[in-house]
């Protein structure tokens, strides 16, 4: 995993808990900021995943190149 995939899974998590949170107390806005945390991390998380996919692909063609 790579920093991005680490944060963006961290903002996730904490969007999460401020979602629920906002939902128990009945505070929207709470909940609403809780739910768009969650989907920057979801999108941060995946687009970390994306990046290291990208990486293991180059690297393993130059491997296959320098054979």
């Amino acid at each position: 995993m790579n920093k991005d995939e680490i944060k963006g899974k961290a903002k996730n998590i904490k969007g999460r808990v401020k979602e629920a949170a906002g939902a128990l107390a009945g505070n929207r806005r709470l909940e609403s900021e809780g739910a768009s945390e969650r989907a920057e991390g979801a999108v941060r998380k995946e687009a970390g995943t994306a990046r290291r996919k990208i990486g293991e692909a180059v690297a393993d063609l130059g491997k296959k190149i320098k054979r």
